[in-house]
């Protein structure tokens, strides 16, 4: 196939995703913040299998332009917003997309959402702490009681809703692109679909709602 060939279908792959996250970023305003200022947002599902599929590139770039375009049409959080949208996101995609891109397995994929869910659990509690007394205007000890208690968990339980729900959508996404011709076949030994992946997936995802809904007071 020839060069400009594929350079099209990657960029037509990638606007699609930046699309799909979009539309997940407005879905979600729907969902309850929680203490008063953090937001579950899926569009990172939608930014983890763009990069599952055409590499962390495009993880990057599906992960800056919605937040820019999130940060001038409906955000009210200005720079600061975009700068955490983007950190948080990508400390999430990227590990699970780099540890895939290696191996390409659906063991590799499991290993790597788990990384991704602890970088940036981790990672959001380090930057939380230096950015969100600038962005909320109160004292960084007010801040620092915040971490444990809310930040941590809060991105614990993001991370684990993004991660199952990544697991439950992938194939889906990727069949239904090559379907379209817009992704190349695999060239490796074709797999079956794993139903055991499935219910796990499905088991977990429900698990993290029903956490989702504790820690929003909801339940």
């Amino acid at each position: 196939m020839s060069k400009s060939r594929l350079t099209t279908r990657y960029m037509t792959v990638t606007a699609m995703f930046i699309a799909i996250s979009y539309v997940l970023v407005i879905l979600a305003k729907v969902i309850p913040n929680v203490a008063g200022f953090l937001s579950y947002e899926p569009k990172d599902v939608a930014v983890v299998i763009a990069g599952f599929i055409l590499g962390p590139l495009a993880s990057m770039i599906v992960s800056v332009v919605v937040s820019f375009i999130e940060m001038i049409s409906i955000s009210s959080t200005g720079p600061y917003g975009f700068l955490m949208n983007v950190v948080s996101t990508l400390s999430f995609a990227l590990p699970a997309v780099l540890i895939y891109k290696r191996y390409r397995t659906h063991k590799s994929a499991v290993i790597g959402l788990c990384a991704g869910v602890l970088y940036m659990a981790v990672c959001m509690v380090a930057w939380n702490y230096i950015i969100t007394p600038f962005y909320m205007g109160v004292p960084r000890e007010k801040v620092a009681g915040m971490l444990i208690p809310i930040f941590l968990p809060f991105n614990l339980i993001k991370g684990g809703l993004n991660a199952s729900l990544t697991l439950l959508l992938y194939k889906p996404i990727v069949s239904a692109l090559r379907k379209a011709k817009l992704v190349e076949e695999s060239h490796g030994p074709k797999r079956r679909f794993n139903f055991v992946y499935t219910i796990i997936a499905g088991a977990i995802f429900s698990t993290f709602v029903l956490l989702f809904l504790v820690f929003c007071g909801l339940l």
